[in-house]
């Protein structure tokens, strides 16, 4: 498999529509800053437009034993995510591990920690590798932000990023300045986040408020959540929890470097 930049073949400039290029020229500039990246990709496997597993045109018990669950009554698909993950460790995408989430039918897997483009690259081929698993089992994959109305899980893109000033001792310091960065480009980063995020982000289901930011330590409702390790450790990295499953990783991951660490 290969993946393309794809350019004007009269102009050999980029095609607006390749946010690579620019997320490329963005990462080359900030090399000394080695920005990592984790990102966690939800998804809902769905079948004849209905989440997998579900009724077909009905619903099934609301949030209960669904996340990280175990058991046919509870969990459906998990021969799909399994092949998918050997697929991406064969192709030698670096997953770090997949879950069941809130929703029946309803996925995550992680990539990384990888720096700089490779996690845009490594997420974007896992992505297309999910589709063309699902094909052999006749399912289809949605990555829509709010599949199901109501009081049903979200899918986001959570991003983990840190500095290298961040993983060091008094890194925490750090940690809160791009914050507060990041609280004054609230709705520009809002914009880039992928469509219909504004579904997803109620301030329920584990999601904050889309027009309003917050931060906290291990507070799964705020914008932006240092975990407990790091907030112990003095040192680590952030969550933004913002962007949207379908969101543009390349996308999500410049606008992250242009306002921490480029102030831009």
């Amino acid at each position: 498999m290969v993946l393309c930049d794809c350019v004007n073949p009269l102009t050999e400039q980029s095609i607006p529509t390749n946010t690579r290029a620019p997320c490329y020229e963005i990462m080359e500039k900030v090399r000394e800053f080695h920005p990592w990246f984790g990102l966690e990709q939800e998804y809902t496997l769905m079948q004849n437009n209905w989440p997998l597993g579900w009724p077909q045109g009905g619903y099934p018990n609301l949030h209960g034993r669904y996340y990280c669950s175990v058991g046919a009554e509870f969990i459906f698909g998990r021969k799909i995510v399994e092949h998918h993950y050997r697929a991406c460790l064969h192709a030698g995408i670096r997953v770090g591990g997949t879950n069941s989430e809130g929703m029946p039918g309803q996925w995550e897997f992680q990539v990384g920690p990888s720096e700089g483009i490779q996690i845009g690259d490594d997420l974007w081929m896992a992505r297309y590798i999910l589709l063309r698993v699902a094909e052999l089992y006749g399912v289809s994959v949605s990555f829509h932000p709010k599949p199901m109305p109501g009081e049903w899980s979200g899918s986001g893109l959570h991003a983990n990023f840190s500095t290298f000033a961040m993983r060091e001792p008094g890194g925490l310091a750090e940690i809160k300045k791009a914050i507060e960065k990041l609280s004054h480009k609230h709705m520009q980063h809002m914009s880039l986040y992928g469509a219909n995020n504004q579904e997803r982000l109620t301030g329920k289901e584990e999601t904050s408020h889309y027009d309003v930011f917050t931060w906290g330590c291990g507070d799964r409702n705020s914008s932006v959540r240092i975990n407990r390790k790091t907030e112990k450790d003095g040192k680590g990295w952030l969550e933004d929890r913002r962007p949207g499953a379908n969101a543009d990783p390349y996308v999500v991951i410049a606008i992250l470097v242009k306002t921490i660490c480029l102030d831009s």
